[in-house]
């Protein structure tokens, strides 16, 4: 249960001037007045769970409640709940609003769910939002929608006490919010089609380089998964957990490999 007017950590992996942080900013001080920001100074897309360690972090402080870290969403949330935010942890932590959904395998290099993740290891109930955009013609990113229902979802997410090793993650889908036909509770999915590519360049000197990018590609996803809702333009929120074990295997592996190591 989060209580009322909680002390909610704010992050995300757009960075400190994200318009997305701004949205995020809009829904929690509909639940609290008690808000604190630690976003990255820069961008960190696709940092996942990564930590700096091979150089110092530096903080600038924006105003009495903001502050920035020229680090990962991880390193912020360290951070904040450590170092940054005086007298008691926050009550939740909340990451996003990211530009661009994370939904199938995108949630295991998100640095939006990174954040969240992160919180959720320090013992603080973490959710990640993403605004979904890029799958209508016109690529207007919605951002109306997030904030439109991002604050009545938490508030029926206070009343359930997750477990403490899962995270929560939503996502809104591309359309505006009185086109938002429902809320799915989903399953992570995995696209059938391979979206992520290294395109090649070549710099005014006539050296080569490469550019990630993705495909405009779209799964032909089963039901019940976030891929499917967000397709369907449905609020996908998914529990995800830390936990990679495939249960299956690891069955079959301990019949075959358990015990006694063999010689040959």
């Amino acid at each position: 249960m989060i209580p009322e007017n909680p002390r909610i950590l704010l992050t995300n992996d757009d960075g400190i001037r994200a318009h997305g942080l701004k949205s995020l900013e809009k829904i929690a001080r509909e639940l609290s007045d008690d808000i604190w920001i630690v976003a990255p100074h820069e961008e960190q897309s696709g940092a996942g769970r990564s930590l700096t360690l091979h150089d110092p972090l530096r903080v600038r402080q924006w105003d009495e409640k903001r502050f920035s870290v020229t680090g990962t969403p991880t390193d912020c949330v360290l951070m904040g709940v450590q170092d940054i935010i005086p007298d008691r942890q926050p009550d939740l932590v909340l990451s996003g609003v990211n530009r661009g959904q994370n939904i199938a395998e995108d949630v295991t290099f998100s640095g939006t769910v990174a954040g969240a993740m992160q919180g959720m290891q320090l013992g603080i109930p973490s959710v990640a939002m993403s605004q979904a955009y890029g799958f209508q013609v016109d690529s207007t990113i919605h951002w109306e929608t997030a904030e439109t229902y991002g604050a009545p979802i938490l508030r029926r997410l206070f009343d359930l006490k997750w477990p403490d090793d899962v995270l929560i993650n939503v996502n809104f889908p591309d359309c505006p919010p009185d086109a938002v036909s429902e809320i799915e509770v989903t399953r992570q999915g995995r696209r059938d089609q391979h979206i992520l590519h290294a395109q090649k360049r070549t710099d005014p000197r006539g050296v080569d380089y490469y550019w990630l990018g993705f495909h405009g590609k779209l799964s032909n996803p089963p039901e019940g998964v976030d891929l499917k809702a967000i397709y369907d333009g449905k609020i996908s929120v998914t529990p995800l957990h830390m936990d990679l074990t495939h249960g299956e295997t690891l069955g079959n592996l301990k019949r075959m490999l358990g015990g006694v190591p063999p010689k040959s």
